[in-house]
């Protein structure tokens, strides 16, 4: 088995690299007596720059404290997949990386990470320190973690509620027909020209993995499992049923702008969200960070991810997968001890709380408290996390469900705001296909 997850992970880099990926980084210098590693950080807040301002303090606090250099390159959320995969094959890459920790088997099923096994668990404190929900995420079951959880976070229903008192919704919306109904009161002409300018939900359709998500999540409430044991299920009942209820809120419900189906980019959405032209967003909890440049906290309200309101027989009730961000080691550093220094030093209390509160996610870690991690918003998150989130698959084939689900439900959002929104036969063709690349790459 191990075999062959390997070659299924190593298709996929192979696949995405050869799609115009070039490798980039170096590694470590330290063969050459420089003890400099490199670290890849995924973007988090609002722009790449902002994120340097956030790490790069505490980097030169690590240096200060080691002796170890740290050259920091942030990395594109978008870009970063794509990035690792090129690295990993041509192992040319950096020291010390986030990853997300949806992707946490996939990576380590290509050997290319050091593994946390007991003694160097140890060196961090040990799986005790960890909350448990986010070490479900950090490599395949039973093997030792490839990655460490630096940032947690989960799925949740953000609601203007300026716009709410307007229409006179008094609540926000517990199951799916409610958050229709709901969506629909938001969803009118506002300046009286005949056109709709104000709508009920705002989406990053264009985004695969924002896509893959609510596949993810709105099929485990209809049932689906996605994979038995290694097998994709994507065109099961429960994913179909799935996909369309999300292909809907586009098409059939008519509660979404069809022009956020060409939607990537986060930031604009929740920029429309903060004016108004939107009344609802779904989104991972470090959402409230980004909106507090947008609008004030009060305005808006957090409430769970909506439930089905007749669950199928076999349905899990969830709101979100366990989500956030992981710290992993490229096995070809030429500093190991540095890089496992770096990565203790990420994930101590003291970085953990500093960090986290950068970032409005919860830390990984139970031993980081501060009053900001008390916020209504992270408050809805730990309550998913601890009673309605469960880890996307921890296969090696979990990376390739996001990029073919994913791309295919962003296919589908871009024909559905043409008026042409697909049915569940087509759906059901279309991941009928997916469950066949996934195989015949492995």
């Amino acid at each position: 088995m191990q075999r062959r997850t390997r070659a299924v992970a190593l298709a996929a880099a192979v696949t995405l690299a050869g799609a115009g990926v070039t490798a980039c980084g170096g590694g470590s210098s330290s063969a050459s007596g420089d003890k400099t590693i490199t670290y890849w950080a995924t973007n988090q807040s609002t722009s790449l720059d902002a994120d340097k301002k956030i790490l790069q303090p505490e980097i030169d606090k690590f240096t200060q404290q080691t002796g170890v250099k740290v050259k920091l390159e942030v990395i594109p959320s978008a870009d970063l997949l794509n990035r690792i995969l090129a690295a990993t094959t041509s192992g040319k890459g950096p020291d010390v990386l986030n990853i997300g920790n949806t992707w946490s088997a996939s990576l380590q099923a290509t050997g290319a990470f050091v593994e946390w096994d007991k003694e160097l668990m140890a060196k961090a404190g040990g799986e005790s320190r960890f909350l448990p929900a986010a070490l479900k995420s950090t490599g395949a079951t039973g093997q030792d973690p490839a990655s460490l959880p630096l940032y947690t976070s989960a799925y949740e229903l953000f609601y203007n509620k300026k716009l709410f008192k307007a229409a006179g919704i008094s609540s926000p919306p517990k199951t799916w027909s409610e958050f229709v109904s709901t969506a629909r009161k938001l969803t009118k002409d506002t300046d009286g020209d005949g056109r709709t300018d104000q709508w009920g939900l705002g989406l990053q359709g264009a985004s695969p993995s924002f896509a893959a998500h609510f596949a993810f999540i709105l099929g485990t409430q209809h049932g689906a499992k996605v994979f038995s044991d290694h097998t994709p299920k994507f065109d099961e009942a429960g994913m179909v049923d799935g996909i369309d209820q999300w292909l809907s809120w586009i098409g059939k419900d008519g509660i979404v702008n069809p022009s956020d189906a060409e939607t990537t980019d986060k930031v604009a959405l929740l920029k429309n969200f903060a004016s108004g032209k939107a009344g609802m967003v779904l989104a991972q909890s470090s959402t409230g960070l980004t909106l507090g440049q947008y609008m004030k906290t009060g305005d808006y309200g957090v409430a769970p991810v909506p439930a089905q309101d007749s669950p199928a027989a076999g349905a899990r009730d969830i709101g979100s997968f366990v989500g956030g961000i992981n710290v992993a080691v490229f096995k070809n550093t030429g500093n190991l001890d540095g890089s496992t220094q770096f990565v203790k030093f990420l994930t101590s209390a003291e970085e953990q709380v500093i960090l986290n509160k950068a970032y409005g996610t919860l830390p990984s870690v139970t031993d980081a408290k501060d009053p900001a991690f008390d916020t209504p918003t992270l408050a809805v998150a730990r309550e998913t996390l601890t009673s309605r989130a469960v880890p996307l698959p921890q296969i090696a084939e979990e990376a390739q469900f996001e990029t073919l689900v994913g791309q295919a439900m962003s296919s589908f959002a871009a024909q559905t705001a043409t008026g042409k929104q697909p049915g569940k036969a087509k759906i059901k063709s279309e991941m009928a296909a997916a469950n066949q690349k996934l195989e015949a790459g492995s």
